[in-house]
């Protein structure tokens, strides 16, 4: 019975690797993209927006700028998707100049990103260079 069984379940497809600064960096963007949503809220409540603009444009920056995190962070796997999310946090830092307390956000998530990327890729190629000895140890 066990054979059948055995034969009869398809071969399960093995999960792709994530490296560290995949999986730190999505995690960042992730988190902030809430705290940007809630900070395009707090633009719409204190009306924030320069005159002629309706406040109801804070809600649309801050859900569009949270979108837009949370697609990057699903694509962290590709080398560009690294520099979009460093724009990102240039964008979010230039949305203080409509709320300042932005700027306070802007500085810790964007120093979280900058760990998240730089450590993380550390981390990727000190994992490569002892899966490589590993590899060439086993080898011999």
């Amino acid at each position: 019975m066990d054979a059948v069984t055995a034969a009869a379940d398809p071969p399960r497809r093995q999960r792709r690797a994530r490296g560290a600064a995949e999986s730190l960096g999505s995690i960042v963007l992730v988190f902030e993209s809430v705290v940007v949503f809630l900070g395009g809220l707090a633009v719409f409540g204190l009306q924030a927006l320069p005159a002629g603009i309706p406040s109801w444009w804070g809600v649309v920056g801050g859900a569009v700028l949270a979108v837009l995190m949370l697609l990057t962070a699903g694509l962290l796997r590709h080398r560009w998707a690294l520099a979009v999310g460093w724009g990102l946090q240039i964008a979010l830092l230039l949305a203080a100049l409509l709320l300042p307390a932005l700027a306070i956000v802007a500085l810790i998530f964007g120093g979280m990103w900058a760990y998240a990327t730089i450590k993380g890729a550390s981390l990727d190629r000190r994992n490569a260079r002892l899966a490589a000895e590993a590899e060439n140890a086993n080898g011999d």
